[in-house]
């Protein structure tokens, strides 16, 4: 598998994996693959840690989760389910950012991306781990706060009505658990 393993680390360095269409992509299913991503964000293949992080980055890109509850790394021929203990991806920084003319939050995935927090990647409390924010992302992806990531977080909370928020550009988060 080590062979197999450098190849595709070749194929990474000649293209750029960071968004390809796989909402496209409706391949039938190839099987289980031993791959399993700890609650740390950690990515395990026949339960060795995967220490090349262009490999992490190249089946990060190719990561979804269907409707099933499931996760798949999936291509335009082959679907393969894995195992997430907890949430596939872990935010690792937080930042102000302006995007047109507007402050925002832009969070950091251990992955190397970055996107806004908004709207359409919003927060929600994650109620197994002691309402951590996690942030969702395309493709049914979701990316639990890493400790320091959920202190600079809280570190920007604001009041509104007595309850502690989080605003970025429009979206404002309320940072307590809901009661159900």
């Amino acid at each position: 598998m080590a062979d197999s393993l450098e190849g595709i680390e070749k194929q990474i360095k000649r293209r750029n994996f960071d968004a390809p269409p796989i909402h496209l992509w409706h391949p039938a299913l190839s099987g289980d693959i031993d791959i399993r991503i700890a609650a740390d964000g950690a990515w395990y293949h026949e339960g060795t840690v995967i220490q090349r992080d262009s490999l992490v980055r190249l089946f990060a890109s190719i990561l979804r989760r269907e409707e099933d509850g499931e996760y798949y790394l999936v291509t335009p021929a082959e679907k393969w389910r894995i195992k997430v203990d907890l949430h596939p991806l872990i935010v690792t920084e937080v930042n102000e950012v302006t995007q047109a003319g507007s402050p925002g939050l832009q969070a950091t995935l251990n992955t190397g991306r970055t996107l806004l927090i908004d709207a359409g990647h919003p927060l929600f409390l994650e109620p197994v781990v002691g309402d951590i924010p996690v942030l969702q992302l395309d493709h049914g992806l979701t990316a639990l706060f890493s400790r320091p990531a959920w202190y600079r977080l809280a570190d920007r909370a604001q009041e509104l009505e007595g309850v502690p928020v989080i605003t970025s550009g429009d979206y404002t988060f309320e940072l307590t658990p809901q009661q159900t």
